[in-house]
């Protein structure tokens, strides 16, 4: 006699269950394959300065004197990452990571070697055009991201 026949209901509902249980632990594995996108959340304003004293506003186009412009915060998969600039007679002589992801030391041990490397780039290329820091993707393209975000709102 078949196992599945009428006469024992207790074998068809624990295997349909066992199947049931099966498929759906498999869907559940289911991964994307696509690349996450990376989020721009607006910044409530850009801060600038001029020689001592602080105040704030877009940032303007003016090429002398001293200004600092924070870019806005961009949300990446391990958290928000924002960047502040400050410029000098249109040349960025200063670029600092105002937020980076700092939940758990895994990545605050990124930070400490990625955030250098990536102010060094910016410092040379005098521009958001900076190779990723392998093993920092997400916050180098944050970094890239927010960092663009300044420069536009500086006007360079």
């Amino acid at each position: 006699m078949h196992p599945l026949r009428k006469n024992r209901p207790l074998r068809r509902i624990v295997l349909a269950s066992a199947v049931t249980a099966s498929g759906l632990v498999m869907l559940l594995a289911l991964k994307p394959h696509t690349a996450p996108a990376i989020a721009v959340a607006p910044a409530p304003a850009a801060s600038s300065s001029s020689g001592a004293t602080s105040g704030s506003g877009s940032g303007g186009s003016t090429a002398t004197g001293t200004r600092t412009v924070t870019g806005e915060t961009a949300q990446t998969r391990w958290g928000p990452v924002q960047v502040k600039i400050t410029l000098t007679n249109g040349r960025i002589t200063d670029v600092s990571a105002v937020q980076s992801p700092s939940d758990n030391p895994r990545d605050q041990e990124i930070n400490s070697y990625a955030l250098p490397e990536l102010r060094r780039e910016v410092l040379a290329a005098q521009s958001a055009k900076i190779d990723t820091v392998s093993g920092a993707t997400y916050t180098s393209d944050g970094y890239r991201q927010s960092l663009q975000s300044a420069l536009d709102s500086a006007g360079l």
